[in-house]
């Protein structure tokens, strides 16, 4: 009975989590900003409604970018099943992030639009610095390391998780890497993408990007539970341990929200900087937990 539970709980995140992120992600942000906000069941009403619209196609539109939006969300599906079910290792994940990015770009670079080939720079900028970075975050996840209950270990323990969100922020462009709010061509690198979609593509790179966010945000929480300590209990130990993904999931969209409505982009020669930063701290945290 207990197994049983569990699988309809992970089927209804797997289905109903990309939506629900979505929606409490632009909520909070509108009410950081001032605003009321959509509806939480705004996006999926917008997606059902693109779904049904044939879209308007460039005449340099070739077969690759008619097939480019269902190449994003069969990546992104396999990205989201693959953190959730763990059904394969994680190590997979960077394969199914490269599938996804190189048909975002082979769809933006179609188009023969200037703003297509500038973003399309920038995400291949970000992805170069982003993924030696997730590839050692996926390392840290698929060992059996645990952070221990000590002041040291919980301070590199937090240091590691922070870091790791931080890298997250970078794959998803989120501030202060990029600036979604706007469209100005100074700031935009997915938007700028998928300028020329339309209807039913545009729906596909809408819930790909919502899927993608819901995967790697789990993946962020289960790298937290499964390698700490503090959640090591006899009512927290398997399967019980994974209902807490769901609040731990809500509320790191919540402070995505407000970090958004709140925080700048910063300029782009600061970006592999930082992000080289990251991995070398990521990469000596990394070995210290495993020497704690």
């Amino acid at each position: 009975m207990e197994s049983y539970i569990h699988f309809v709980y992970l089927v209804f995140l797997f289905v109903c989590l990309p939506f629900l992120l979505t929606g409490i992600f632009r909520k909070v942000r509108a009410y950081a900003q001032g605003r009321r906000g959509p509806r939480l069941i705004q996006f999926y009403l917008e997606i059902c409604k693109s779904f049904l619209k044939h879209p308007v196609v460039n005449n340099n539109f070739s077969s690759i970018s008619m097939l480019a939006p269902r190449i994003v969300i069969y990546s992104s599906l396999m990205i989201w099943s693959i953190v959730l079910f763990e059904w394969a290792p994680f190590i997979l994940i960077p394969f199914f992030l490269a599938l996804y990015r190189f048909a975002y770009i082979g769809f933006a670079m179609e188009g023969a639009t200037s703003f297509g080939g500038m973003a399309s720079g920038r995400e291949i900028l970000l992805s170069v610095m982003v993924e030696p970075t997730f590839i050692l975050m996926i390392l840290a996840a698929q060992s059996h390391i645990e952070i221990s209950e000590t002041p040291q270990g919980i301070l590199i323990g937090l240091l590691f998780l922070t870091l790791s969100f931080i890298t997250i922020l970078a794959e998803l462009a989120k501030p202060p890497f990029d600036d979604p709010r706007t469209h100005l061509e100074l700031t935009m690198v997915h938007e700028a993408m998928i300028l020329e979609a339309s209807g039913r593509q545009l729906a596909f790179f809408e819930l790909a990007s919502s899927i993608k966010l819901s995967a790697l945000l789990v993946f962020l929480v289960k790298l937290a539970l499964e390698h700490s300590k503090l959640f090591k209990s006899n009512y927290l130990n398997g399967i019980n341990q994974e209902f807490l993904i769901l609040p731990a999931v809500v509320l790191l969209a919540i402070l995505i929200g407000f970090w958004e409505a709140n925080s700048v982009r910063r300029k782009w020669t600061w970006i592999p900087e930082f992000m080289g930063l990251a991995f070398i701290a990521i990469l000596i945290l990394g070995t210290l937990v495993k020497l704690s």
